[in-house]
């Protein structure tokens, strides 16, 4: 079979040698996985899901108990006051956007201090050369980032801005985006939120959990984050919800989210869920099985592009904070073939060539591979990466970990 996929016998039997290298790390994952599996049954266990709760409304779906009952679901289950869980949250980058709307107010300042954030995320901040006209910047909030240092908070430099300047919010970014740094562990981010709240106990501290779900034993809130976001496209939704994000944290929060999604003095009590009550919740159902695939398949790849002699972050053997997978080319023609082969081994449109090309929300062209069931469904398989030096893929995914070797091996063939 694998000839039939045009994979070389030398190459299915480097794959045989890498899978021997990495047991280790793939019992480490299911330890994980398992730890993960009991939160949540438990979570469905005790907010008393019933069949009853996969039922959808219409219109404006006012107090639909389905709805409500995923929410409460997350909310215990992420340790959180309170949860926002939208099919209108149409991605994490649209979940943050309503999040940051609505907690700042003109002149008030947010920091970044994971440096810059992810490409559309930069957008929604207003930073760039021609800043849209509706950004935080046009309506007066101000931004302001440290950068991180050897991979870690620069707690000196957080503590002097929030011990000189009036901030409002700080933001967290989990997972790498499209930088060259590390993701982000829970005990760091624990480390820093203390730090922050020995500081100014008023001010916000927001977590982009986007990539991060389920890849450690804790989340964000467990560990003093006000409010976390994250994109059901991605972990949570395991590639079975089709659409829809969370927000998790403190009831006030959570309220000013809602009204800002909604309308002032609705909030959460409207909003349909069109049908998709029972995906969130198989979605999040399977969640912890399929980081672990995800996870497996992103220290498979690592280890085989290591024996092949590229640069790979993290290595095959190194603790992980996210699911995403970094692969440096050096060179523009094997970042694309290797995304080429990717989709070539998708089970939907493994047919088109992606080509770079301009994409909204990002500066340099970007190349992108997914033959997904749901589009842009980041927690299947998928690779992307700007056209930039110095050629980075950025790999994700895996809804299994069978499909997910079966796509780099493809993908490795393509490059060679």
């Amino acid at each position: 079979m694998y000839e039939v996929f045009g994979i070389s016998k030398s190459l299915e039997d480097l794959s045989k040698k890498v899978e021997d290298e990495i047991k280790e790390q793939f019992a480490k994952i299911d330890t994980i996985c398992e730890l993960n599996s009991l939160k949540v049954l438990k979570a469905f266990q005790d907010n008393g899901l019933s069949e009853m709760h996969f039922n959808t409304s219409t219109g404006y779906g006012i107090d639909e108990v389905g709805r409500d009952k995923v929410e409460q679901i997350y909310a215990h289950l992420f340790k959180a006051e309170d949860a926002l869980v939208r099919v209108q949250l149409i991605s994490g980058t649209n979940a943050l956007a309503v999040t940051l709307g609505a907690l700042l107010r003109p002149g008030d300042k947010m920091v970044s201090i994971t440096g810059a954030p992810y490409d559309t995320l930069q957008t929604v901040i207003g930073l760039g050369d021609n800043p849209s006209k509706s950004s935080l910047k046009a309506y007066g909030v101000q931004y302001e980032q440290i950068e991180l240092k050897d991979n870690d908070f620069d707690i000196e430099k957080i503590v002097h801005k929030l011990s000189t300047e009036n901030v409002k919010l700080v933001e967290i970014q989990k997972s790498i985006g499209y930088s060259t740094r590390k993701a982000l562990k829970i005990e760091q981010i624990e480390k820093v939120i203390k730090e922050i709240k020995e500081v100014n106990k008023d001010v916000i501290v927001m977590v982009d959990n986007c990539y991060g779900e389920f890849v450690e034993e804790k989340e964000p809130i467990e560990v003093g984050a006000d409010i976390a976001v994250g994109s059901l496209m991605k972990n949570l939704g395991a590639g079975i919800a089709t659409s829809g994000a969370y927000i998790v944290g403190r009831k006030d929060l959570i309220e000013l989210c809602a009204e800002r999604l909604t309308s002032p003095g609705i909030g959460k009590e409207i909003g349909p869920s069109f049908g998709q009550n029972s995906n969130f919740l198989k979605g999040l159902f399977f969640a912890p099985s399929v980081v672990a695939s995800a996870l497996k398949t992103m220290v498979f790849a690592s280890r085989i592009l290591e024996e092949l002699g590229y640069n790979t972050s993290p290595r095959f053997d190194e603790i992980r904070g996210d699911i995403v997978q970094k692969i440096v080319f050096e060179d523009e023609q094997k970042l694309v073939k290797f995304c080429q082969g990717i989709q070539s081994a998708s089970p939907i449109d493994s047919f088109v060539v992606p080509e770079p090309s301009d994409m909204g929300g990002y500066e340099d062209k970007v190349i992108m591979a997914a033959g997904t069931f749901t589009e842009g469904s980041t927690i299947e398989l998928s690779c992307d990466g700007p056209i930039r030096e110095p050629f980075i893929a950025y790999l994700q995914g895996g809804l299994t970990y069978q499909y997910g070797k079966i796509g780099i091996l493809k993908a490795v063939q393509k490059m060679m």
